[in-house]
Parts: C-alpha cells; sequence; structure tokens
C-alpha cells in the first residue's frame, strides 16, 4: 500500500511541486509523520495536511522541515514562495466563483416570485343616504354613526359659540345632567368640511418618545460594556508578557487546559503524561550521535524540560542535565530506549531553554551531548 495518497487534481501546478518536495524529503529522511511533527514543533494532524496537499505549510513549518532534514533552507523557501502565490491565486479563484454563484442563487430566488402584481382596484361602496365623505377625499367614507356624532357636535357648537367645537371637549361635555342630550335629526347635506376635519384625531407623538427612550438605553447599555471591558484589560496587564516563562515554583500560575504542573511541580514526571509535550514543546537543543538524534525538549508552559531520543536501539541511554540556577542545585534524570526506536527522560524545572543539555550513549558504543540553540515557537 503506497504511503502517500494521491495529491488533489485540482491543485495548482506549483503548490503540487512544492508538496511533492516536501514528501521527497520526509522519504528521503525516514521519519515518520509522528517524528516529523516533534522535530519542527508543528502538530501531526498539520503535517497531515500539509503532505496531503489539503492546506500550504506557513514559511516557518518549511524552514523547520529543511532544518530537521538537513535539506538547503534556501532553496526550499524560494519553492514556498512560488508555491504561496500560485496558493493565494487560486483562493482568490475561488472566492469569485463562490460570489458568483451566490449571485445566481439570490437572482433565481427573486425571480420564482415574478414582477410585482398590481392589487385588483375595488369599487368604492356605495354610501348610505345619510353617509358623508372627510374632507371631499375619495373613498373616506364616514359611517352614519359618525354623521350623527358630527351633526350632534355642530349642532351644540352653534347654540353655544363661547364653548367651542364639541370635538374639543370630548363627549362628556356634551352630556347634561340627566344624560347624553337627544340626537338632532340629521341634515340631508353633509356639514361644513371644518367639522368633518375636527372628527379624524392627529397623530400623537408617543412613538417618537419611545424610540428616543430606547435608544438612550441602547448607549448606557454600550457604555457599561466598554467600560467593564477597559476594566478587565488593566487587570490582564498586571503580570509579566506573553513571552515570559513561569518560576520555577508558581503555585498561583493559571495553566491551560490539559497542562497539570508547573516550575518545580514538574521534576521527576512524564512530559506526556502532564501535558506539557506535543505542540506546548520546542526543541531548545539537539546532536546527533551514531545512527540516532538526540535533542533537548523545552515546555515554556510549564517551566521543565527534558531529553528525547529517536531512530535508537533498544538499551540506548538518554539522560537530561540542568545547571544550577538561581539557588537551585543541578539536577539529573535518565531514561532507555526499551523497545521502539524512541525514548526520552523525565522532566527536570528549569527556568529558559538553555539551562538545560541532553546526552546520549548507545549500546553500539557512541556517545554525544547536545549543543544549545534558540528554541522556535511552538505550534498552535
Amino acid at each position: 500500500m503506497p504511503r502517500w495518497r494521491a495529491l488533489p487534481e485540482e491543485l495548482d501546478p506549483e503548490v503540487r511541486e512544492f508538496t511533492e518536495q516536501l514528501r521527497r524529503l520526509v522519504e528521503r529522511s525516514g521519519l515518520s509523520i509522528g517524528a516529523v511533527a516533534d522535530r519542527t514543533g508543528y502538530s501531526k494532524t498539520s503535517w497531515e495536511r500539509y503532505l496531503g496537499g489539503r492546506l500550504l505549510p506557513p514559511l516557518g513549518a518549511a524552514e523547520a522541515l529543511a532544518e530537521a532534514t538537513g535539506t538547503d533552507v534556501v532553496h526550499l523557501s524560494t519553492m514556498w514562495e512560488l508555491a504561496e502565490r500560485a496558493w493565494s491565486r487560486s483562493e482568490m479563484r475561488h472566492d469569485s466563483t463562490v460570489e458568483s454563484a451566490r449571485i445566481a442563487r439570490a437572482r433565481a430566488a427573486l425571480g420564482e416570485f415574478g414582477p410585482p402584481q398590481a392589487a385588483p382596484e375595488t369599487a368604492a361602496p356605495q354610501a348610505a343616504p345619510h353617509s358623508a365623505r372627510a374632507g371631499g377625499r375619495p373613498g373616506a367614507v364616514i359611517s352614519e354613526p359618525l354623521c350623527h356624532e358630527v351633526a350632534r357636535r355642530a349642532a351644540a357648537t352653534e347654540e353655544n359659540p363661547a364653548a367651542g367645537p364639541a370635538g374639543a371637549a370630548g363627549p362628556a361635555a356634551a352630556a347634561g345632567p340627566s344624560g347624553p342630550a337627544p340626537r338632532p335629526p340629521v341634515p340631508d347635506s353633509p356639514r361644513p368640511p371644518d367639522y368633518r376635519a375636527k372628527a379624524i384625531p392627529a397623530d400623537a407623538p408617543a412613538p417618537r418618545r419611545r424610540a428616543a427612550l430606547f435608544v438612550t438605553g441602547v448607549v448606557g447599555a454600550l457604555l457599561v460594556v466598554a467600560a467593564i471591558v477597559l476594566l478587565l484589560g488593566v487587570g490582564d496587564g498586571a503580570g509579566g508578557g506573553p513571552g515570559s516563562a513561569p518560576p520555577l515554583s508558581s503555585p498561583s500560575v493559571v495553566l491551560p487546559a490539559g497542562v497539570k504542573c508547573t516550575g518545580a511541580e514538574c521534576s521527576g514526571k512524564d512530559p506526556e503524561a502532564m501535558g506539557c509535550g506535543g505542540g506546548r514543546a520546542t526543541t531548545a537543543g539537539s546532536a546527533t550521535v551514531g545512527t540516532s538524534y538526540v535533542e533537548v525538549r523545552y515546555s515554556r508552559v510549564c517551566g521543565a524540560a527534558w531529553a528525547r531520543i529517536t531512530q535508537a536501539a533498544p538499551g540506548d541511554a538518554v539522560r537530561i542535565d540542568a545547571a544550577a540556577d538561581g539557588g537551585v542545585p543541578a539536577r539529573s534524570e535518565s531514561g532507555k530506549v526499551v523497545r521502539d526506536a524512541d525514548g526520552y527522560t523525565p522532566m527536570v524545572a528549569v527556568s529558559g531553554p538553555g539551562k538545560a543539555t541532553a546526552c546520549a550513549a548507545l549500546t553500539s558504543g557512541p556517545e554525544g551531548c547536545t549543543v544549545a540553540r534558540a528554541a522556535s515557537a511552538p505550534a498552535g
């Protein structure tokens, strides 16, 4: 069964060539995907996507692979730049295609409803013999009871001009001591336009007041939220910067999910069981001893380091030595390869990546120790 799956057919030729080059580097090195992930600091899942052509690796991942496999970094970086440009062009074409498809679907959906149809004209209702039209507007028919009320108020105004229009005082003002006055007979002709206009109530300003109160409430809530965010932001800046390593003993540090120790608490414990390995660790020093590869693995979040050996044989020994630091005496932990070709030691607490050295002693005779180097940023 082949190790690699076929690359996607729609892959750009330059991206395909770059991905095939990455596969050849991994093949020549003899490393597994897990070993590539450990040496580069990028997760195994990420490398499966990179080598499968589903995702273009970042430049840092390509450079880390070149360093782990002994390849010219400049040559691989040049190929990455060409692949990155091709990848960006492909994404732009894809975005344009998706946008065109969305527009076509929207137009099709709108076309299903068809052009707006005109509402059928309805015949104006026939007015009763005593009905009148308000203000001469067509279609605004006043019902017969309303005509009676308008006529009654008009008659009351004519009898008492000082009282003003009856519509201003309301129905209760026109009622006498012994109840409402009897309705006068409705004349055959409609009342003057001014009385009909007063029968239609004016718009009330209440909706505007409600809208203003709503806007004021929203602005006040936003101000409260902004004040809370500012207060929380000030509190977050009280500690050290995000790049500072935890001290050798820091019980008050809030650890990320899955990390179970920090500083001196990690000494003598398994890095994988404590959540310090994987993407939370970087290589702080490395060396080739015989046919094996030994390195110092350092976890900033745990404040600890350990030694790891790969491409080894059962019985090969590995050791991590931490120099004395800040009154803390020198520390050392050892391990052996039992069955597989890989092995690692328990952790020792350190205050930085350059405070520890890993050494290996092979059963075949060669021995050697690592050379310190700057730890690369761990993969997200």
